[in-house]
């Protein structure tokens, strides 16, 4: 099994803002793992806020390339435990490598993901579209660029309830709120009741990722749920999450990959936790991993491929919110490059 490692600079068609940073590219790793002619595919992008490089991951997946040729007979799920004692440390690297070891695998067996895991595709839920934080003219302008039934809304502004304001008159659509770690628990008491008049649909991550005294309270006089991200990014999180929030967003780089993910939304469903996977400006391969594990969850945020100007695969298409598979097997993807 070779290992065959694509550094990428994906560009967005629109600068992407959140409440800690703007950015107008996003460097990507695509991780090929090819046994005999058939090949498997992962992603994972870097990430300022959790110290992850492409150097860093590259580097790190160098060092275990003898390793992982021996591995090519194992079932994703001892491949991973094999791969977690190496990579503890980069759950990114691990991911993108957990995530191309699915796609061998389902690929070998001449399966696409979710056949593979018996998933029922039949009922998943939509994806939302994400507006950054901008002026309020431009979040505007987004909007009527791209009509959806579902927006996820970036604030962490001084004018936060302004824009919403501004963004309800446009649109009769679902909204979600995703403060990332920006607002106080005060802050976020009284915001969530001003904004569930306006229909918003829940608060992503309103306080800073260790302020557990914080989300208790929160918890508990918050008029709208509170869904946990930067709070929760390994296994164990969800445990500790649990009656803190009342829902966590699994994002696959964060915890290691597929094999974890799943885990973790099993563990989250057993505490009626509302599952969520969202997904950090990938290309269509990331994104079309997630697609798998759709009918487990309650919302998804996979629009990451939608905001790039150059994806570098085909896979799954997005259309109105809806999620159509490709026919092929594996995760769905073939690369353009």
């Amino acid at each position: 099994m070779q290992l065959i490692l694509r550094p990428h600079l994906l560009k967005l068609e629109h600068t992407f803002t959140i409440s800690r940073q703007s950015f107008d590219t996003k460097p990507t790793l695509i991780v090929e793992l090819k046994d005999d002619e058939i090949s498997g595919y992962g992603e994972a992008s870097s990430n300022p806020y959790y110290h992850i490089t492409i150097e860093k991951m590259v580097e790190d997946l160098e060092k275990i390339q003898p390793l992982i040729s021996t591995y090519a007979e194992d079932t994703p799920e001892v491949f991973w435990q094999k791969m977690h004692s190496k990579l503890n440390h980069n759950m990114f690297a691990l991911c993108a490598l957990d995530m191309a070891f699915h796609d061998l695998y389902a690929r070998k067996k001449e399966k696409k993901l979710y056949e593979l895991w018996g998933f029922d595709i039949s009922k998943n839920p939509l994806t939302n579209y994400t507006i950054g934080i901008d002026t309020i003219e431009n979040m505007v302008l987004k909007m009527k660029e791209k009509p959806w039934p579902i927006y996820k809304i970036k604030l962490g502004t001084k004018e936060d309830l302004k824009i919403v304001k501004a963004l309800r008159k446009q649109s009769n659509a679902i909204f979600r709120i995703d403060a990332n770690c920006a607002w106080s628990v005060q802050e976020t008491i009284e915001n969530s009741m001003e904004l569930k008049k306006l229909g918003v649909e829940f608060i992503e991550q309103p306080l800073p990722a260790n302020d557990w005294l914080g989300a208790k309270e929160v918890y508990h006089n918050s008029a709208l749920p509170i869904i946990a991200d930067e709070s929760c990014q390994v296994e164990e999180d969800v445990q500790k999450c649990f009656g803190y929030f009342h829902g966590v967003n699994i994002k696959l780089p964060k915890c290691g990959g597929l094999t974890p993910a799943k885990r973790m939304i099993a563990v989250a469903k057993s505490k009626n936790m509302k599952t969520m996977v969202g997904c950090m400006t990938e290309s269509s391969v990331g994104i079309s991993a997630i697609a798998h594990l759709l009918p487990h969850l309650d919302y998804v945020d996979m629009d990451g491929a939608m905001l790039l100007k150059n994806d570098l695969a085909t896979g799954v298409k997005i259309k109105n919110g809806i999620i159509e598979y490709p026919n092929l097997n594996g995760i769905g993807v073939k690369l353009n490059t």
